[in-house]
């Protein structure tokens, strides 16, 4: 929050004012909050770490900061159970579990995100049998636009909670998530660099021989980076600092950061200066508990654009992505991602009940990047892509609405719980529609 009352999102352009923020420790902090904005008439949105990229968390009505609801409430070390505060961090939370023996299935490479903003934007991890973030929920705790505090179990309203579990933040406010974790374990995670079209050959080895599998191909390069991580039956032997700050200042800092800037000051230069950042990889190896081993740190600023895919559109999607960046001569010195996730229920799911692959595109900060999102998005609508809610794209709900086969059943449930439209604003207009209201009785 800026000293004069805006609000701004991790990359900074996204930026709002809204009447009022409510730092919320409590739900009954939220309850009391939704209340008043519901006298005052205004609309409700939610924030935690504002790690989306798109306007998801805008208002300029109420919002409300959930980001000091981080404790955990209860755990349940024999059946795994852990229920925390929505606003908790993904780093604090896997703090807390290590201590407790616990951790999480599965998890993204970005730790800053509340747990609340990861599951309901669909945020997800890489491993070809593994689903996203809120597959793992077991029960939540929401405040509705009326002001109620709902449980959503399985037992008790199975379509509420597969609605609340990829939400949008359509549906209320979330104040507490129960988690399914699983005994912690260790993890060694390679990277090296290998020619782009043999790892494309052997996608289904990959992804049948590692826990974990993803490949960072980058435009105009012959060879991609890999990137493969496997439970072992080994203790934990974290890097010293020293390491860790060498590994971080050549790759994820120093260089990644210089080389960007460089393009961006001199596009022509751009290929010759992805070659060489891929050269400069080489290839480390990593034993730690888990969620060190999922999490990288993101010092360089960036756009970025994620597209989920039937899992056989992998290949042939990077391929027409790569030959479109090369064919318009576009200036584009990020890498694209590709990731595997497993299909799952809840209703606005990306990867909703298809296996997927899931390609991310990004711009690095103060370069144009509307041109090629555009040309991914085009290229994923041909192969019936479903957006990453909290990634740039460019549809509404009239372009989305087909790819959902219960799209009906969420809106019925978004009805349900804010019938008068609390949790609204011009994202969610656009992409989910107007809240459905139920026919006047003759």
């Amino acid at each position: 929050m800026a000293t004069d009352g805006s609000w701004r999102n991790w990359s900074g352009e996204q930026r709002c004012t809204p009447v009022r923020t409510v730092r919320a420790r409590s739900t009954a902090d939220v309850r009391d909050a939704v209340l008043v904005a519901a006298a005052d008439g205004l609309p409700v949105r939610a924030v935690g770490s504002g790690h989306s990229f798109t306007s998801i968390a805008l208002t300029d009505g109420v919002q409300i900061d959930i980001s000091a609801m981080d404790r955990v409430l209860a755990a349940d070390v024999e059946s795994g159970l852990v229920r925390v505060q929505a606003g908790i961090s993904i780093s604090r939370l896997s703090d807390v579990l290590a201590a407790l023996g616990l951790g999480m299935e599965n998890l993204g490479d970005i730790d800053v995100q509340t747990v609340a903003g990861a599951i309901a934007t669909g945020t997800h991890g890489t491993g070809a049998r593994l689903a996203n973030i809120s597959s793992q929920v077991r029960a939540i705790e929401l405040v509705t636009g009326t002001g109620d505090v709902v449980e959503l179990t399985a037992e008790g309203d199975p379509d509420g909670l597969r609605a609340a579990r990829v939400s949008l933040g359509a549906l209320g406010v979330v104040t507490a998530v129960t988690l399914q974790c699983v005994p912690a374990y260790v993890m060694r995670g390679v990277d090296t660099t290998e020619r782009l079209d043999d790892v494309l050959a052997t996608l289904d080895e990959r992804n049948a021989d590692h826990r974990h599998f993803e490949l960072y191909a980058f435009p105009y390069a012959a060879r991609a980076l890999t990137r493969t991580n496997d439970v072992v039956d080994e203790p934990a032997s974290p890097p010293s600092r020293l390491q860790t700050a060498l590994r971080q200042g050549l790759l994820e800092t120093g260089a990644l950061g210089a080389i960007s800037e460089l393009g961006r000051r001199v596009p022509p230069a751009i290929p010759r200066l992805n070659r060489s950042l891929v050269r400069m990889a080489g290839t480390s190896v990593r034993t730690d508990r888990s969620d060190r081993i999922f999490a990288s740190p993101r010092h360089v600023k960036f756009v970025e654009m994620e597209y989920a895919y039937p899992r056989d559109a992998a290949e042939p999607a990077l391929r027409e992505i790569l030959a479109t960046i090369e064919r318009r001569r576009l200036a584009i010195n990020f890498p694209i991602e590709m990731r595997f996730v497993a299909g799952d229920d809840a209703l606005l799911s990306p990867a909703y009940r298809r296996d997927t692959a899931y390609l991310a595109v990004h711009v690095y900060r103060d370069m144009p990047w509307d041109p090629y999102f555009r040309a991914v998005e085009e290229i994923a609508n041909g192969y019936g892509g479903r957006p990453h809610w909290g990634k740039r794209h460019f549809q509404s709900a009239e372009t989305l609405a087909g790819r959902y086969p219960e799209w009906e059943r969420f809106r019925e449930v978004r009805a349900r719980f804010d019938p008068d439209g609390r949790f609204v604003n011009g994202y969610t207009d656009r992409v989910l529609g107007p809240v459905q209201t139920a026919p006047v009785a003759a």
